[in-house]
């Protein structure tokens, strides 16, 4: 019986990679380094955004964080985790073949 879950699990494995590369690679067939790089650049700079915005509120001399600052910092945690999830799922589309890479070995 496992072997059926198993070559089960393969065979959907093989749609799930086949779908996304139809659905995905329908809309987006093609990237190039260019077109990558201003994606990694605004992650860095919200990352900055969000250190920089902590390192303020550290140097307060021992007093706590105002309201506005903690909401601050938060809205931009939520921004930065955002950029980064959408980061992820472009590599793992990448990786996995869903979306082709131009310029990398050309």
């Amino acid at each position: 019986m496992a072997y059926d879950n198993n070559r089960l699990l393969l065979e959907l494995e093989k749609i799930r990679r086949d779908v996304n590369r139809e659905v995905i690679h329908g809309e987006i067939p093609e990237l190039s380094l260019a077109d990558i790089e201003p994606i990694i650049r605004m992650v860095s700079k919200v990352r900055l955004a969000y250190i920089r915005e902590f390192l303020d509120i550290a140097r307060l001399d021992d007093q706590l964080p105002s309201g506005h600052q903690v909401e601050m910092l938060k809205e931009l945690r939520l921004t930065y985790d955002e950029l980064v999830a959408a980061a992820d799922a472009m590599e793992t589309a990448i990786q996995r073949g869903y979306v082709d890479v131009r310029g990398v070995s050309d």
